[in-house]
């Protein structure tokens, strides 16, 4: 808002008229006129005088801000991709740049007005693209100054693919260490850094270890998912998530117990005694096959170590008795497998 709007603005909200603001300041009812008309600009002088007549502070009347809202950025952006649709790259970043230099510290705006710039600078048609990539490449590095991690990620980001691009592979992994350390993205960009940079080896170990998490986190999510259906009755999504699992546990290739155990739960919940006891003889039979997946072609390049068979004899124990729990598979009694599963505890 220019300094006559503001004016035009909190004179009205006052009721009071530009001849009134004229007498009271010692000014023509024209020169008032020409402010609010944005003519001319009121005297240095005035200013102090001006915002106490109004009862606001000279910022207000200056429409003085170190940060832009949310919908004021989001505003902004869209003008701004407007703008390089339908003219010249060079008179809409200059734009941008002012933009930017009106709000130094607005950090987000810095943020997104250099993604939108860069992305039209890789894909229009635009003379000497190469100038403009310095003042984008600077735009990321001081918003990675922010507090707000989101941001400062954003901008790492940015500048991982804006070195990477550039086959400057050094310089592109200085940058994951704004990423947290367990973020997936971080460890899935150092693991393309190796496979540009020769380290084949490396790679492989880094996109498998991201596949078996992955994995992981996928089946956290829908088991999540089952057990809120479980207790909202919804047997026939429970279901279909169990199945899911499952599905998943042989698309990656995770061997039969893994396949197998999702459905525990859901049958012990529906006091299903032929299904309770199809599981857990899988299970148990197939125990010691656990870590079987990495005999997987999928997970070739990660470490197998060695498992002491003592493990899967205690993991069988445990199995034996956690299914012989009353509390949970009360209904079993009278299973022939079930009471045999007692002996062999004993």
């Amino acid at each position: 808002m220019t300094i006559g709007n503001v004016i035009r603005k909190y004179r009205k909200e006052l009721g009071m008229t530009q001849e009134e603001m004229a007498g009271r300041l010692g000014v023509t009812t024209p020169a008032v006129n020409k402010w609010e008309r944005g003519h001319t600009q009121p005297d240095i002088s005035l200013l102090a005088p001006i915002a106490r007549l109004l009862g606001i502070t000279t910022d207000i009347l200056l429409s003085f801000r170190d940060d832009l809202t949310e919908e004021e950025i989001s505003l902004f952006i869209q003008e701004l991709d407007r703008a390089l649709e339908t003219s010249p790259y060079e008179k809409t970043f200059a734009c941008a740049k002012e933009k930017i230099e009106e709000y130094p510290n607005c950090l987000r705006l810095i943020l997104n007005t250099a993604v939108l710039l860069e992305s039209h600078r890789l894909i229009d048609d635009i003379l000497d693209k190469e100038n403009y990539s310095k003042q984008i490449c600077d735009w990321y590095l001081r918003v990675l100054e922010s507090k707000d991690e989101t941001i400062r990620k954003k901008a790492a980001e940015s500048l991982y693919w804006f070195y990477t691009r550039q086959e400057r592979y050094a310089e592109a992994e200085k940058y994951l260490a704004y990423f947290p350390a367990d973020c997936p993205d971080r460890k899935r960009y150092q693991a393309l850094i190796y496979c540009n940079t020769g380290k084949k080896e490396e790679a492989y170990k880094a996109f498998e270890s991201l596949l078996l998490s992955e994995f992981n986190r996928l089946q956290m999510i829908l088991n999540d998912l089952c057990i809120m259906y479980m207790k909202d009755s919804d047997h026939d999504m429970a279901h279909k998530l169990v199945d899911i699992r499952s599905a998943l546990a042989g698309l990656f290739e995770m061997g039969t117990y893994q396949e197998a155990s999702p459905g525990l739960e859901l049958a012990a919940l529906e006091k299903n005694v032929g299904e309770t006891e199809r599981i857990m003889r899988i299970l148990l039979e197939n125990c010691d096959a656990l870590t079987d997946f990495i005999h997987s072609g999928i997970y070739r390049h990660t470490p197998s170590g060695s498992v002491d068979s003592s493990f899967f004899r205690q993991l069988k124990d445990n199995l034996i008795k956690g299914f012989l729990d009353e509390d949970t598979f009360d209904y079993m009694k009278g299973n022939p497998y079930w009471e045999e599963l007692k002996t062999l505890h004993l």
